[in-house]
Parts: C-alpha cells; sequence; structure tokens
C-alpha cells in the first residue's frame, strides 16, 4: 500500500513541479509546446516507422498500397491537408533509427479526436477484405516501431 502512496505522490510532486517549469518560463519554447493546438488552425503530426532489418521496401510497398489510398481519401473529405514521406538518405544509429516518416497535416486537431471511422472507406476502395486485412496486419508485422510526434511551431523571432 505504501508503494502505491508513494507513486502517487511522485506523480503529483512531477505534475507540480512541470506547472512551476512552465510558469517560469512564460512564453519559451517548453511553454509553447505544452499548449493544446488551436482548433481551427492545421495541426501537422509526424508519423515514424522502423521496419525490420530488409523490409523497409516492403513496408513502403503496402503503405502505398493499402494505407495511402485511405488518407488520400481523407484528403478529398476535407480532413487532411497535405501528406508527405521521407526516409533518411544515410542511416544512424539503430536505437534513434527510422525508415519512414509520413507527415500529415490535419485540417485541425478536432478531426484526428472526431472518432472518424474509416471502416466504409477502406470497404469502398478495397471489395476484398481478406486480401487487405492480410496485408495491413504485415504491414504492421514487419515493423519494430512506430511513433506520432504532432508538432508544434516554435517563433525564433520572439
Amino acid at each position: 500500500m505504501r508503494i502505491i502512496y508513494r507513486a502517487i505522490a511522485g506523480v503529483l510532486l512531477f505534475a507540480a513541479l512541470s506547472m512551476t517549469i512552465a510558469d517560469r518560463c512564460g512564453s519559451t519554447a517548453f511553454a509553447q509546446a505544452s499548449q493544446r493546438p488551436v482548433a481551427d488552425k492545421p495541426f501537422v503530426v509526424e508519423y515514424y516507422y522502423k521496419a525490420r532489418w530488409g523490409f523497409a521496401d516492403e513496408f513502403i510497398r503496402l503503405f502505398k498500397k493499402n494505407h495511402f489510398p485511405v488518407l488520400n481519401k481523407e484528403k478529398e473529405l476535407g480532413r487532411i491537408l497535405a501528406v508527405t514521406a521521407a526516409s533518411p538518405r544515410y542511416h544512424g544509429t539503430e536505437d534513434g533509427r527510422w525508415d519512414y516518416r509520413v507527415t500529415i497535416t490535419w485540417k485541425n486537431v478536432g478531426v484526428t479526436e472526431d472518432g472518424f471511422d474509416a471502416t466504409t472507406v477502406t470497404k469502398q476502395l478495397f471489395p476484398d477484405q481478406d486480401t487487405f486485412k492480410r496485408e495491413e496486419q504485415r504491414r504492421f508485422e514487419i515493423l519494430l516501431a512506430h511513433w506520432d510526434l504532432p508538432i508544434v511551431d516554435v517563433d525564433l523571432n520572439k
């Protein structure tokens, strides 16, 4: 029971210290990064994918075949403003390695939290749902890691 109380006390202390630091930082990048996005402005998220060694080409092939059309449909619906992708020219260390970064500029933060169900879109785009589901399963099987990173602009002139 003491362990639970200590854990709760630790969380509360961390929250209090974080708020104190944010208050003292004022308009610094720390304070900007902790703010919620403005509801009517574009919301940018970078999605990183790290595939098992030797499987990056298969991953991007499946991504372009099955997921990119869904993103394009969401673009047609006005939910997404832009989708771009990049891969590193050279390799880095294994712990920092990623194979693809897909950057999505959403219409606003609200469309990322509105509970949109892409099932109808995928059924329209991919009538052979068995193949679609199998290939999507494979795309995620070959991933070692995946993370999403919302981006906040920092005004360096302020």
